[in-house]
């Protein structure tokens, strides 16, 4: 219905009273959902959530045995900035959609949307599925960091104490337990992301400040600017640059985050797209000058590779400080900003899981799909992806190797979950679709052409083992993942998916009755509904 149409329309006498709705409900309406979602979420906050969980420095520092193994200092510095050219691109992207289509469903919402009639329900239901699975394997990932990062602490001020993986896994399942709590009050949680936000960049401050100031010694220039170390086994130095991209890739991984708050923020259309490039740009920053100011401070390398803690940036401010208390203090403003950066990624994965089930999308999604009323959060799609994420972590206890495959999973999920609905706007016309605030016009094709092209990249390389000859201890398992996920899919799909899943078709039907009652409030209360975004 043409919004011309709609004030001219004549509502029926039993919704004169109704209360006002204003206009990013009706555009929401317009999609054919209801607003379920307080929008509780300012812009700040926003991105508070979004950097939360990127927080790119935090990612380096948790992941950089993999990066100093497989390039040394020159990958660190010249790979964050590789990265963050490529997701200024991946950014951009997600921007220009989350400004024409903005809606809690994100990835799967667009595909669904734009790709062809025939196939947009699995094009949809595909992609909501590799969303989700890479939102796990992203909080399994960052719980596991935090895990091992606080038994590693304990190591430190104990060196007879030999760490075991299941001393790890408890502690894992302790942190899982506590960010599940901190996401189950709806109210509290854009305090919480402000909170992370400023508690993330005072500890990189901190830490960027000490930690050179009090080191013994201090490496060359040369050292952090041209020394390549390959320390994997493989032959290939590129074979070894790109293995090592992952921990790099990781730190600015999960940008999508911002878009499944579309719902919860005022103004969603220019909101989320300074929150994804905000977090670009803050996380660019922070990472590439923590990790020359880390790569300067380093006395022992060998020290920090082979540490009995399992935790390198751990050993490298215990080398700087000189003393248990001070190195530990470091580590905790590290665990803290994990903390919420987990918090954050449960507050995605929920968001994912409830978004997606409004749809039909996921099996048990009559349940899934309700908001607490008093909470305001989906409660059962929060506890149902804390569980799985408590379920993945006890890979750690067959292998060392699960959290560099968890990492690569949910790069590589996350980055297919992107594509698709690129894959379906490039086949469609980017001007098909009527544009957002935010929109690039030939820059945003070519950075739509920088992420397809990325994604391809990254289910080949990241792929290879870690190290050479792989072992059981060492070997990448993110093909496996990719197998389970996909069998999955496809058993889901056929079983119970394809018949229920709720598409184009079933939207367009929720859609007129909806808009009806939209326009019928916009009357009443003088408000102007913008027409459909596609």
């Amino acid at each position: 219905m043409a919004a011309d149409d709609m004030k001219k329309a004549s509502p029926p006498d039993s919704l004169s009273n109704s209360e006002p709705i204003d206009e990013d409900a009706l555009k929401l309406a317009e999609m054919g959902y209801t607003q379920d979602m307080k929008r509780n979420f300012t812009v700040w906050s926003v991105l508070g959530v979004g950097f939360s969980l990127t927080n790119s420095w935090f990612g380096i520092s948790l992941a950089m045995v993999t990066g100093i193994n497989s390039g040394g200092p020159a990958l660190l510095v010249y790979g964050i900035i590789l990265i963050c050219l490529i997701s200024i691109c991946v950014g951009i992207s997600l921007s220009e959609l989350a400004s024409a289509l903005p809606n809690a469903g994100g990835q799967y919402f667009w595909a669904n949307e734009l790709a062809p009639k025939k196939y947009a329900n699995f094009a949809s239901y595909l992609t909501g599925w590799f969303a989700w699975a890479g939102s796990i394997f992203t909080s399994a990932s960052v719980a596991l960091g935090m895990g091992a990062a606080v038994v590693g602490c304990w190591q430190l001020t104990h060196p007879d104490f030999v760490i075991e993986p299941y001393h790890v896994v408890v502690a894992y399942q302790l942190i899982n337990f506590l960010s599940f709590f901190l996401n189950c009050y709806g109210r509290i949680l854009p305090v919480l992301a402000t909170c992370t936000l400023y508690i993330s960049l005072v500890s990189f401050a901190v830490i960027l400040i000490t930690v050179p100031a009090r080191a013994p010694t201090h490496e060359s220039a040369k050292f952090v600017f041209a020394t390549f170390i390959n320390s994997t086994g493989w032959p290939q130095n590129g074979i070894a640059f790109i293995v090592g991209l992952i921990n790099c890739n990781w730190a600015f991984a999960c940008l999508d985050c911002a878009t499944h708050l579309a719902e919860e923020v005022p103004r969603p259309e220019k909101m989320i797209p300074i929150a994804i490039m905000g977090t670009v740009a803050i996380g660019f920053v922070t990472a590439w000058f923590f990790s020359i100011s880390m790569m300067f401070s380093l006395s022992d390398l060998q020290g920090i590779t082979n540490t009995a803690t399992f935790v390198p940036i751990l050993q490298l401010f215990y080398q700087a400080i000189g003393n248990y208390a001070g190195a530990i203090a470091l580590e905790s403003l590290i665990i803290a900003t994990g903390i919420g950066c987990l918090a954050a990624s449960h507050t995605w994965q929920s968001r994912l899981c409830w978004s997606f089930a409004r749809d039909r999308g996921i099996p048990g999604h009559q349940f899934l799909r309700k908001v607490h009323p008093t909470l305001g959060v989906p409660v059962i799609a929060h506890g149902v992806s804390c569980f799985i994420v408590a379920c993945v972590g006890l890979l750690y206890l067959g292998s060392y190797a699960a959290f560099n495959s968890m990492v690569a999973a949910c790069i590589v999920l996350l980055y297919v979950s992107y594509s698709i609905p690129v894959i379906a706007l490039l086949v469609r016309g980017r001007n098909s679709i009527r544009h957002g605030p935010f929109w690039l016009g030939p820059f945003g094709l070519f950075a739509n052409c920088v992420l397809l092209a990325w994604t391809l990249f990254t289910i080949i390389m990241y792929s290879f083992p870690y190290y050479y000859p792989a072992t059981a201890n060492n070997m990448n398992y993110v093909p496996a993942v990719y197998a389970v996920v996909i069998f999955i899919i496809a058993v889901d799909w056929l079983a119970r998916g394809k018949k229920q899943y709720r598409g184009q078709t079933d939207r367009k039907e929720a859609i007129k009755e909806t808009v009806r009652k939209a326009s019928v409030v916009s009357y009443r209360s003088g408000s102007r509904m913008a027409g459909p975004g596609v």
